[in-house]
């Protein structure tokens, strides 16, 4: 389920431009799915009730900033992503234990997200391409997880 070099390129130009301020694409995309999953998957966000407080958290933003720099070193791989994935999943299996389920929801969120703050740039086949490339993550995140013995 390998993308094309088409495809991988539109991943990697619609990235540039999330990199050119991932602590407001990450806090955004942590705020979109917040409701939904985030205080199932992080106490520590649990307190933050409203979308002010969502907005004013250095620790939502530091994050969300987090998530999008590894998913970002990820992608850059362009599916040879062993080295960099294989650590995450380890921590996501044995500490965090994040059910791949979510990751589903997760990747959802992030494509809307960038297509919330870049209509213009992420068209249709820009989203399908990133599907697939977040799909390729999951897979493969799933694939670990079972050697971590975590069946998420």
């Amino acid at each position: 389920m390998g993308l094309s070099e088409q495809e991988w390129q539109h991943v990697l130009n619609i990235w540039a431009k999330v990199e050119q301020d991932i602590p407001a694409h990450g806090q955004q995309y942590l705020r979109r799915g917040f409701h939904q999953i985030s205080p199932l998957l992080f106490d520590k966000f649990k307190q933050l009730k409203t979308v002010d407080e969502m907005r004013s958290s250095e620790e939502l933003k530091n994050h969300g900033t987090t998530v999008l720099t590894a998913l970002g070193n990820i992608l850059k791989q362009k599916g040879q992503h062993e080295a960099q994935l294989k650590p995450l999943a380890q921590t996501h299996a044995t500490k965090h234990k994040i059910p791949v389920k979510y990751l589903e929801f997760i990747s959802e969120v992030i494509v809307k997200t960038i297509a919330s703050r870049h209509s213009a740039d992420f068209g249709d086949d820009s989203q399908a391409a990133m599907r697939k490339a977040l799909e390729l993550f999951r897979n493969d995140m799933a694939s670990m997880y079972k050697e971590f013995g975590f069946q998420g």
